[in-house]
């Protein structure tokens, strides 16, 4: 997995040592409630170790500051789950959650804007974002990013989304 960089960001693979980081994020149903169809919170450091080797797997990168290395938050670019039922080609999603410490400073904008441009740069020709018809601050993000919203869709994760694409 790369690290990725951009003026105030570096975007780097998980490790094991981010276990207490990760728990502090997740374990906040602020940053959780959008995530996935039944969101739940964290509650344990195993539970953190866990998710970081999976994190590692799906090449999915933690969030840092350039300057002092503060962690985030959490940035993915890896094929989208489509719904039960549906069928058609892969597709590449990008997402991001942020620790509510974070939030407000353009952070999601400036990572995701980096890993696309990478991910364009290597010929991935469309990415897709999807979130919760209800996030209109990840919504903003993708808009900001140059994102076209495209409706909602059920294609995606068995629930209701709407979803953004951005084409190389």
């Amino acid at each position: 997995m790369r690290t990725i960089t951009s003026d105030r960001l570096l975007l780097r693979p998980w490790q094991d040592d981010d276990a207490d980081f990760l728990l502090d994020l997740e374990s906040r149903w602020e940053v959780v409630r959008f995530l996935g169809p039944h969101p739940v919170t964290m509650s344990t450091r195993d539970q953190a170790l866990a998710s970081i080797a999976r994190r590692k797997a799906a090449g999915i990168w933690l969030i840092t500051a350039v300057g002092d290395g503060r962690r985030l938050g959490n940035l993915l670019l890896k094929p989208i789950p489509l719904s039960a039922g549906e069928a058609g080609p892969d597709e590449v999603e990008i997402g991001w959650h942020l620790h509510p410490d974070a939030w407000g400073h353009g952070y999601a904008t400036e990572a995701a804007a980096a890993v696309m441009a990478d991910a364009f740069d290597r010929g991935l020709p469309r990415i897709i974002a999807v979130t919760m018809p209800e996030n209109h601050v990840s919504q903003a993000v993708c808009r900001r990013l140059g994102m076209t919203h495209l409706g909602r869709t059920t294609r995606y994760y068995d629930t209701t989304k709407e979803l953004f694409e951005k084409t190389l």
